[in-house]
This record gives structure tokens, C-alpha cells and sequence, in this order.
């Protein structure tokens, strides 16, 4: 009797060894699974940075929407400035400047934008730049007036010498009611002599209108372009310059392709009498009546820009009805600015450089402007 007893105790103390060992390892599997899960959460929150989006940042330093230089910008963002977003099909890199604060060098214009880091000469060059991109928000007040109100320039090439003027900026502007905005390039004469307060634009439209088309009163926009690019609407655009000549090729899904060449080494702006209408109209009335000199940008370094160059300001357009706005800044509080759109936003989805093997350091350029 007693040793059946101890059997049955026996029996029940090795099955309740075996079930106390089998519960632990379940708990041991949870406690896995959890660490699993937790491991996995962390890598679905990774930051995706710019450099990691297009990945050509070595070419480049980024200067800030506060004006200042952030150089090379590999793993790198600013949250009020320059980050990257996905629409739900692609990354993208978001460069965002408000229409008030902090400027870079002499401008009276915020921008978050790349400059290259080389220069090249436009004589000897065989230098490209590519991008994709969708402007997504310009300024919401501005002077209607205003050549600049509700203007961003998302691709430039500027000099890094003399008077450092810019041989082409990309332009996209939108009026407030319209649907559709205009793309347009621009052609800043490199001015003769010592009085660069002469030089003046000219403007060739890609999509809509080009920058002398403007409202008759300060809050009364001109008729919205029949051909032109919505927010958030995708354009490319395709720069190279080789022996002298920009090429200029603008591409976007239903719409027709534009194709634009410039002689950069030799002015066709060099006489009073070649100053064309356009300018006439726009520049010559405030004095910007200047000729260029004969030989253009020759001799004198050029580099790349892209990025969001927010042409909207605060200044009154009594100084200039081409380029100040009179737009809302409050005082250069950029969350107030950001909080009721009065900023330029640019999301860039593809970029590419090719850098020619004659280019050499720009490095003069950032010492003297930031």
C-alpha cells in the first residue's frame, strides 16, 4: 500500500517537473517574440535622409532657410527647412524657405538650396545637371504687381566671380485663386563696367506665362495660364553646358517638351539697341538699363544651384515692382510664416551631376558670403 503511494507521488512530481519546464519555455518564446517586435518597430521608424533619396551630396553644401551653410549635407536634416517626405509611391527631399528671416551673402531672399562645390568655367565645360521635382506650395500674400510674388527658383547656375550674377534661374510661380502656375527660365546679363545696379533679366516661358506677366492691382491677378503646371505637379528639367553653350530641355507628362539654347562666352545684349522689349517694359522704368559685356560669362567660374529659393519678400514695391513683394514675413517668425503659407516648399525625387574634369574649387564663394 505504501509503495503504491509513492509511485503515484512520483508520478505526479515528474509530470509537474515536465509541465513547470514546458510553461518556462513558453515564457522564454514570448519574452523572443516581444524582443522581435521591438527590434522590428525600431527599423520601420529609421530616418530615410536626403543623401539616402539621391544619393549626390558630396557635390554639393546646403545652406538653410536661416542663411546658414550646413555643408556637405550627407545624413543630415533640419526639420524646419530640409527633410524628406513620402507622397505614398516615393521618397522625396523637401526644401522649404519661408518669405522672411535670415538670408544668405547679400540676398533679400531666404532659400534653402544646394551650391556646388566646384566651379567650372563655361568656355571648357562639359557640365550637366538633371532633377525631377513638384513645387508644392508658394507664398500666399504678395504684391500681384510684383514680377517675384508667388515665385520659387528651383535650379540656377550663378557665378562665383565678380559680380556674381546667375546665367539662368528656374522659375515657377503661381497666382492665389489660380489652379494652374507658370514655368520659366531666366537670362541675367553679366553687366559691363563697374555699376551692376543696371543689369536686368530676360524671361522665356517653358509652361504658361513667362515673369513680365502680372496682376493690374495689388490683389488682382492677370488670367491664369491655359498651359500651364499645378502644385504638386511633376516637371524635369535637364541642364548642360559644354564648350560655351547652355542647353536647356524641360519634360513633363502631358505637356509638350521644351528644348532652349544660350550662348554663355559671347552677349547678344551688348548695345543700348539690343536691349529687347521685354526689358524695356519691365527693368529700363527703374533704372536697370545696363549692356553686357561682349564676351558674356567668359572667363569667370559658374556653378549649380538647386533647391527652393523663395523669390516672395516683405520688402515695399516702392524700392522695386520687380522683386519686392511686400509679402506677409511676420517679422521673421517662420512657424507663424509656415502656419499660414507664406513660404515656398520644393520636393526634388531624382537629381544628378556630372562634374567636368577642368572644374576647381568654389570654396572663394562660401568665404565670402556666409
Amino acid at each position: 500500500m505504501n509503495k503504491k503511494i509513492s509511485t503515484s507521488v512520483a508520478t505526479i512530481l515528474t509530470i509537474g517537473f515536465f509541465l513547470a519546464l514546458n510553461s518556462c519555455g513558453n515564457a522564454s518564446k514570448k519574452t523572443n517574440t516581444a524582443t522581435t517586435s521591438d527590434t522590428d518597430e525600431k527599423e520601420v521608424v529609421k530616418t530615410v535622409y536626403a543623401s539616402d533619396v539621391i544619393p549626390f551630396f558630396d557635390d554639393w553644401k546646403l545652406i538653410l532657410g536661416d542663411g546658414s551653410n550646413a555643408g556637405i549635407a550627407n545624413n543630415f536634416e533640419n526639420k524646419d527647412f530640409f527633410y524628406t517626405e513620402n507622397d505614398g509611391n516615393s521618397d522625396w527631399i523637401v526644401f522649404k524657405a519661408p518669405n522672411g528671416g535670415d538670408t544668405h551673402g547679400t540676398s533679400n531672399n531666404t532659400r534653402t538650396e544646394l551650391a556646388q562645390i566646384k566651379k567650372w568655367y563655361p568656355k571648357t565645360a562639359n557640365d550637366k545637371l538633371t532633377a525631377t521635382l513638384k513645387v508644392m506650395n508658394v507664398s500666399a500674400t504678395g504684391d500681384a504687381r510684383v514680377a517675384a510674388s508667388h515665385a520659387v527658383v528651383v535650379g540656377q547656375i550663378h557665378s562665383a566671380d565678380k559680380f556674381e550674377n546667375e546665367p539662368l534661374k528656374i522659375f515657377y510661380k503661381k497666382f492665389p485663386g489660380h489652379t494652374k502656375g507658370s514655368v520659366f527660365w531666366h537670362y541675367e546679363i553679366n553687366t559691363a563696367g563697374d555699376d551692376n545696379s543696371k543689369r536686368w533679366d530676360y524671361s522665356s516661358a517653358v509652361w504658361g506665362n513667362d515673369f513680365s506677366v502680372v496682376g493690374t492691382e495689388a490683389n488682382t491677378p492677370p488670367e491664369e495660364p491655359k498651359d500651364g503646371i499645378a502644385l504638386g505637379e511633376e516637371f524635369s528639367y535637364e541642364i548642360e553646358v559644354k564648350d560655351g553653350i547652355m542647353n536647356l530641355t524641360f519634360t513633363s507628362k502631358d505637356h509638350e517638351t521644351k528644348t532652349f539654347t544660350k550662348n554663355l562666352i559671347e552677349s547678344e545684349y551688348a548695345t543700348k539697341a539690343d536691349i529687347p522689349k521685354q526689358t524695356q517694359k519691365l527693368f529700363v522704368p527703374i533704372g536697370q538699363d545696363g549692356v553686357e559685356r561682349k564676351e558674356a560669362y567668359a572667363g569667370e567660374g559658374c556653378f549649380f544651384k538647386l533647391g527652393a529659393y523663395n523669390q516672395t519678400n516683405g520688402k515695399s514695391p516702392e524700392v522695386n515692382m520687380n522683386w519686392c513683394s511686400g509679402a506677409e514675413t511676420h517679422n521673421g517668425d517662420i512657424q507663424k510664416q509656415y502656419a499660414d503659407g507664406n513660404y515656398a516648399e520644393v520636393w526634388f525625387k531624382t537629381g544628378s551631376i556630372s562634374v567636368s574634369e577642368d572644374a576647381v574649387s568654389n570654396e572663394g564663394y562660401f568665404t565670402k558670403n556666409d
